[in-house]
């Protein structure tokens, strides 16, 4: 018991934070699984944040009450900016949603009374590791659910090429607007997870580095299983700490080869589907090979 104290210890917070930016590789994830890259997620998040903040501070909203609040705010947001950003082509999308990050930053700074402008806003409530494993577990199950349902089916489709499921019968933009929506509450989720763990935010808590974590968790675990975005953002998370403990002195560098590496030999990712499938392929082959030659003795045998 006292060395499992020690590691919590020593990496409690990795783990934490691993968990925080599970949720915004989620939130990323269920744009990109239709075949959109947006980065959003960030806009999400900081409505999420800044909202669950003020309904905790100002009218002592318990914690299980804020982050429904923060859902809510963040799939109103989504459905705003799905409205909107849908009826662009992809690479205008992402340089749009790019725009759309610089803009909220500017809104939160010069917007006092909610977001605390420049000095931020205190968090008086404080999340801990226990409710945010459950609160990530449930977003677990439902992305589960949702790869397994004709939505997961239907967004697979949408992303490999819209126009051949629109004569299927699907409706791409149905299903980016889902997904946008659905971006949208586990964003606006993490972002008040963020601001639980933290207990402090300002206009610079939601900005650039949020978008690099959640793009760099999801491609890195891969983005073609709702699996990846969770094991890519431990990786992505765990990754400076573990080199700060072997190279100190080439820290930076050491988690940038890395990366490269990883991106280099496993460009679909930690978590391939696609693998898994040619590998259970193979298994069968062999299988179906291995029995035939075993038939095919067995009948010399008896011949001989």
């Amino acid at each position: 018991m006292e060395t499992f104290l020690d590691l919590w210890a020593a990496y409690g917070s990795t783990v934490t934070f691993a968990m925080v930016n599970a949720l915004f590789a989620l939130s990323t994830y269920a744009v990109l699984s239709t075949g959109v890259l947006s980065f959003t997620t960030v806009v999400f998040a900081a409505v999420g944040g800044f909202l669950a903040a003020q309904l905790s501070g100002k009218f002592g909203l318990p914690l299980w009450a804020a982050f429904p609040a923060a859902a809510l705010g963040g799939g109103f947001a989504a459905a705003v900016v799905a409205f909107a950003f849908l009826r662009l082509e992809s690479h205008w999308m992402a340089l749009a949603s790019l725009a759309l990050v610089l803009i909220t930053r500017v809104t939160a700074l010069n917007a006092p009374a909610l977001t605390g402008g420049v000095n931020g806003l205190i968090v008086p409530v404080r999340v801990e590791p226990l409710e945010l494993a459950i609160l990530l577990a449930l977003c677990t199950v439902v992305f589960w659910r949702l790869h397994r349902s004709w939505f997961g089916l239907a967004s697979r489709a949408v992303r490999e090429d819209a126009a051949v499921a629109s004569t299927m019968g699907i409706s791409p933009y149905r299903i980016q607007f889902i997904a946008f929506l659905i971006s949208g509450v586990v964003g606006g989720l993490g972002g008040a997870a963020l601001a639980f763990t933290l207990q402090f935010i300002s206009p610079e808590t939601y900005f650039i580095g949020i978008a690099f974590t959640m793009i760099a968790s999801t491609v890195l675990g891969g983005s073609f299983h709702w699996l990846g975005p969770i094991i890519g953002a431990a990786v992505f998370t765990a990754l400076p700490t573990t080199m700060q403990a072997i190279v100190p002195q080439i820290e930076d560098v050491a988690k940038g080869v890395v990366l490269l590496l990883i991106m280099i030999f496993l460009p679909r990712g930690l978590i391939d589907p696609r693998a898994w499938g040619l590998k259970k392929a193979a298994r069968l082959r062999q299988k179906i090979h291995d029995e035939t030659e075993a038939k095919r003795a067995a009948e010399r045998d008896a011949h001989a």
